[in-house]
């Protein structure tokens, strides 16, 4: 007689690991117990971090500069995928079962950063404001520093993690900084003076687009127009209740 504690419905197959596949976009493999692995890994994901931080800046200060600069980074994407698709180079270690795309010429993760720190840069340096006082423009120099070691820190995390050869890393940031240069170009000489037709056209304030090129310091613009509305309904307020 079959013991009915023991027995169950379900389907042997059930759960199955050929059945169940790992989201491969973020997962990033390193050797065990190395842990300059693991920090380079997690500098691996900064492409992922930084593509999160544009979907929220668009989302939520709707300026058109920061829309023309991620759909720079989108159009690196597609360029990036089309040209490893073309070549058809092989990365150093196959078999990963968790990989976007088994081509590895060029590097996306260079590609996509070395497009970053050079588009941030040449923004940093000529479109925003500039000081007098070349001390007070230091901040500009050291995020712009920090993009660029961000962007060779990442390269190497790729080829110490056996992702991709050093000439497919070395090719990817080349074409990165080279598609950033000529998108900034074009943003600069040819989108730019466009974005006070686009904020005011009804598309833009249907969307509450808006243009900060004419602002020369937008943080300390959106701050004292803050503290000012403020100020200017608490004094609504008070004259209200001392009536």
């Amino acid at each position: 007689m079959a013991d009915m504690g023991t027995e169950t419905n379900v389907d042997p197959d059930e759960f199955n690991p050929q059945d169940w596949k790992a989201v491969s976009l973020t997962h990033v493999e390193y050797p065990k117990g190395d842990f300059l692995g693991l920090i380079l890994a997690w500098f691996s994901l900064l492409p992922f971090m930084l593509i999160v931080s544009f979907v929220t800046l668009t989302l939520f200060r709707r300026d058109l500069h920061t829309i023309a600069f991620f759909a720079g980074i989108v159009m690196n994407e597609a360029i990036n995928l089309a040209v490893k698709h073309t070549v058809r180079e092989p990365r150093p270690l196959r078999g990963r079962q968790n990989l976007y795309t088994e081509y590895g010429m060029p590097s996306s993760h260079s590609q996509f950063m070395w497009f970053f720190a050079t588009y941030f840069t040449l923004f940093l340096l000529i479109r925003l404001y500039k000081n007098s006082n070349i001390i007070d423009d230091l901040w500009k120099y050291a995020c712009g520093a920090g993009g660029v070691i961000c962007a060779f820190i990442v390269g190497w995390s790729r080829v110490y993690l056996k992702y991709h050869t050093v000439s497919q890393v070395v090719l990817g940031g080349a074409l990165g900084s080279v598609m950033a240069g000529l998108w900034f170009a074009l943003v600069q000489l040819l989108l730019t003076p466009l974005f006070p037709l686009i904020a005011n056209s009804p598309v833009g304030e249907l969307f509450m687009l808006r243009d900060s090129t004419l602002i020369p310091h937008v943080l300390w613009f959106e701050y004292t127009c803050s503290r000012s509305e403020a100020r200017s309904r608490q004094r609504k307020m008070s004259s209200r209740k001392s009536q």
